[in-house]
């Protein structure tokens, strides 16, 4: 900062507080206060301040910092939706809607909370950043929240086509899959008792489901009721890229327990859609055994092409992964003595001489549950009688089954020209986008517990996360070379020598995960870890002990890891303050 004297013609020279700042590798200029009422003494003891030649208590009293907000973190998620054009997408209007509605995006990739809390965080006299006051929300409270939940359902399906056009092009891959949430309460008509993929046994729970372009970039997502199957779901995303977003060419990639054989028959290819998916164990089996897979083939490579009679027009792709071998040989044996162990102890029971277990029935009830926790029933020779238990393990059918570890097939309906043998492979693992999408909804933004009680509200909160995750995913990627992740993929990616192999680190990201420094000799964070770091920029609103002068707001000057990070967003930290 500086005090500048300038000329006023007949009167005197009006006496500013200045600074200057840099923006896009230009240097700017800034007027915060007009110190022209000021007395000459009291200019001449700020200049000495700025000239660190402040005597002691020269300027005692002469400003007041009457609110500090933390502001950089809202910078740079606000910043960075901005950048995204995502307020065009959600609504061309500008309206306070759309702004609640970005509020709740950007609280959520902040802080995830519930709607009373957000309303708290952006009221004027509760604020805990400056984001209600950047996006004129200050005044709002939790029902505001909910009446633009309302107002973003009812435009989810004109945001979905835009980001489609924006992320899918005519002929692509479409990356889908299902995860579910807990749900509390029982008025809701979508909460019902269902697989839980997000580990919460138990409880009500909903179903949704996930559409990405092939790098995951979300583009749509749907909520199902909680006991709906998987395969169920496939139907509407079918209806949903041919229909509504009009894509020419298409390919849904999802997994073995979604693409099933009569999905593929009455929703897939009567749709038009090629697919790309994974044959289910038994077909594996079959195919083994009628030698279409040679398992001597894997001696030389680990992939390969073949073609069946029983998948016509189907390119069948046959991996072997050893990692994979390794790891199911070693969750077999462990399920086994799981198992060996607790059966023991019913042989043991049924034998003992003091009120020994009998009966054909109850023995068999026991034993039920035990095989059928670890579903291991099949490699176990059982043996019950009313008053006898034996079990023994039946190694033929466990080797033969161990034969099969480690391989895989997939099924498409592509050409060659349309997708390489290596790049079929490629396209399937990329479904780990999918998975980690699902992994920060329940982590990260905290997707659960859903507490909603109408149908519409609960889509319209998944449907925020997903948007959340919009901005977060592009954060994440630009911030990788400060973050732990690897911002040099493509040399690791080069350096596989097959796509079946397990993917690898490159080496400058081997590099800042051991030393804990980027190559600036910067500190490498967390993506929560380095908004935390930003949030201490903070929005300082000064007010002058002369109530003839304004007051201004001072943004806190950014370290240099914080100006890194903002470099890399391709925002300012100065947002809303310019």
């Amino acid at each position: 900062m500086y005090i500048v004297r300038v000329p006023n013609r007949n009167s005197p020279p009006a006496v500013l507080l200045r600074e200057s700042y840099r923006e896009g590798g230009k240097v700017k200029n800034r007027t915060l206060a007009n110190l022209s009422h000021w007395p000459e003494d009291k200019i001449a003891a700020v200049q000495a301040a700025l000239g660190g030649k402040t005597p002691p208590g020269a300027l005692e009293g002469a400003f007041e910092i009457s609110r500090s907000l933390p502001h950089g973190h809202v910078a740079a998620v606000l910043g960075t939706l901005r950048r995204l054009g995502l307020e065009e997408v959600i609504s061309p209007e500008p309206s306070r809607m759309r702004d609640s509605v970005v509020a709740m995006v950007c609280a959520q990739v902040i802080a995830p909370d519930s709607k009373l809390a957000m309303a708290r965080g952006l009221r004027a006299e509760t604020a805990g950043s400056s984001l209600g006051e950047l996006l004129g929300l200050s005044g709002c409270d939790e029902d505001d929240l909910y009446e633009a939940m309302d107002w973003l359902g009812s435009r989810q399906g004109a945001i979905e086509d835009a980001l489609a056009r924006r992320h899918l092009s005519g002929g692509t891959l479409v990356l889908y899959d299902v995860s579910s949430a807990a749900f509390e309460g029982r008025t809701c008509p979508l909460g019902a008792l269902g697989h839980p993929k997000d580990g919460v046994h138990g409880r009500l729970q909903i179903v949704y489901g996930l559409l990405t372009n092939s790098e995951g970039v979300p583009v749509a997502i749907e909520v199902f009721k909680g006991n709906t199957a998987d395969p169920k779901t496939v139907a509407n995303q079918v209806a949903k890229l041919k229909e509504r977003f009009g894509i020419t060419h298409v390919c849904l990639v999802g997994d073995r327990g979604m693409l099933t054989k009569a999905r593929l028959r009455d929703d897939v290819v009567p749709g038009g859609l090629d697919y790309l998916s994974a044959l289910r164990a038994p077909e594996i089996k079959a195919l083994t055994e009628s030698g279409a897979i040679q398992l001597g083939l894997f001696d030389e490579t680990d992939l390969v092409e073949i073609l069946h009679p029983d998948f016509p027009g189907e390119r069948l792709v046959a991996c072997k992964n050893p990692l994979l071998a390794t790891e199911r040989r070693r969750k077999r044996e462990s399920l086994l003595q799981a198992t060996e162990a607790e059966l023991a102890k019913i042989a043991v029971a049924v034998a003992r001489e003091r009120r020994p277990l009998r009966g054909a029935d109850a023995i068999a009830l026991r034993v039920g549950k035990v095989v059928n926790r670890y579903k291991m029933a099949k490699h176990f020779e059982l043996a019950i009688t009313e008053d006898a238990f034996g079990f023994s393990r039946r190694e033929a059918e466990i080797a033969a089954e161990a034969a099969l570890d480690g391989i895989y097939v997939l099924r498409t309906s592509l050409g060659e020209e349309a997708l390489a043998t290596k790049e079929v492979v490629s396209a399937y693992k990329a479904l780990s986008h999918v998975e980690r999408a699902f992994r920060a909804f329940n982590t990260d933004l905290d997707i659960r517990p859903i507490r909603h009680r109408t149908a519409e509200r609960v889509r319209a909160h998944v449907f925020l996360r997903m948007l959340s995750y919009y901005v977060s995913l592009h954060m994440e990627r630009a911030l990788a070379p400060m973050l732990f992740r690897d911002d040099d993929k493509e040399s690791a990616e080069a350096a596989r020598t097959s796509p079946v192999a397990p993917a690898k680190r490159s080496a400058p990201a081997l590099k800042k995960a051991a030393t804990k420094v980027t190559p600036e000799h910067l500190p490498v964070h967390s993506f929560a870890t380095l908004l935390c770091d930003l949030a201490t920029i903070t929005s300082n609103r000064i007010t002058p002990a002369d109530s003839r002068l304004e007051g201004f707001t001072l943004i806190t000057t950014p370290t240099p890891l914080q100006r890194s990070a903002f470099e890399l967003l391709g925002v300012s930290h100065r947002l809303g303050y310019l």
